[in-house]
């Protein structure tokens, strides 16, 4: 655990609410959520001290290289948007995020059924036979994630992940040296919730896809209960890239474990427009082509 919080420094964004923190050597001009360039200074206060952290393993140049190789099959992106002159700024952010380990003990109850098909003769025979189905157990699942600041989109993280959880080392202070890291602003019951209910659908469809022999089933209660063993509070990677174009602002995201990258990529108007009357004119073309063929093959005596 950090001993020497003096180093250290807080940065709050009144755009959005962001608050990240940094090593005093790291100079923050924006904010790395919004773009947003009022961002304000001050010593951190109060103990920050994660559990465990992912160190960064991809390099900078890494999301220079996938913002670049954004125009491989994407052919309706407008183009020069890639061109890395729009790049405003490149900042490695650890993300908080807690690690749950959970238990979930109990039964499902399932309505399932049986199909059997025979014939005898001309007459076809059909014979449905229905079962109520129960299965349970106990399962363990561990690191769990749930992302534990309000301002990163629940979406791109769910894009960006899984991080390989082999990599949490224990947490040093020396890792943030270059980096920003957000300090999480949600924890409690909401989130325990969200993860108990990921782990909960996990359950129920083991559970079910454990009854094989049957053609159809379908959960119609439970008793699964979730149980919380262990919490980890823990840092993971993420590179942020704030890109400018037509004077508005676009943020990428690139997983700093694993060089997944994702954003959503702005569609050029005129080549929308192209594309849909190429599509139309290709669609008219063959249902005319089809109709002359069958007027055609109709004449034909």
């Amino acid at each position: 655990e950090p001993d020497n919080y003096d180093n250290y420094v807080s940065y709050h964004c009144e755009s959005c609410g962001a608050e990240i923190i940094a090593d005093d050597q790291t100079a923050a001009t924006f904010c790395v959520y919004c773009g947003n360039t009022a961002i304000l200074q001050s010593k951190l206060s109060g103990k920050f001290s994660p559990d465990k952290i992912i160190p960064f393993k991809k390099e900078k140049q890494s999301a220079i290289d996938a913002f670049k190789g954004l125009s491989k099959g994407r052919p309706l992106m407008p183009k020069g948007f890639n061109d890395t002159n729009n790049i405003e700024k490149i900042r490695g952010v650890y993300i908080p995020f807690w690690l749950y380990d959970l238990q979930i003990s109990g039964d499902v109850v399932m309505d399932a059924k049986t199909i059997e098909k025979w014939t005898v003769g001309d007459t076809h025979y059909t014979k449905t036979n229905t079962y109520k189905v129960t299965r349970g157990g106990t399962m363990n699942f561990n690191n769990i994630p749930v992302d534990g600041s309000s301002r990163f989109d629940n979406d791109i993280m769910n894009t960006i992940e899984p991080f390989d959880y082999k990599d949490l080392v224990p947490y040093n202070h020396a890792y943030l040296s270059g980096f920003y890291a957000e300090k999480y602003d949600q924890e409690g019951a909401e989130i325990l919730k969200e993860a108990s209910d990921r782990a909960l659908n996990t359950a129920k469809n083991v559970l079910r896809d454990d009854a094989r022999m049957y053609a159809s089933k379908v959960i119609v209660s439970d008793s699964l209960e979730p149980n919380e063993k262990n919490k980890t509070y823990a840092l993971l990677p993420v590179w942020m890239v704030n890109v400018k174009y037509n004077n508005k602002m676009h943020i990428f995201a690139m997983n700093g474990q694993t060089g997944e990258f994702i954003g959503n990529i702005p569609l050029d108007k005129f080549k929308v427009l192209l594309y849909t009357i190429l599509i139309f004119t290709i669609s008219m073309a063959v249902c005319i082509l089809i109709t002359y063929l069958a007027f055609i093959g109709g004449g034909v005596s």
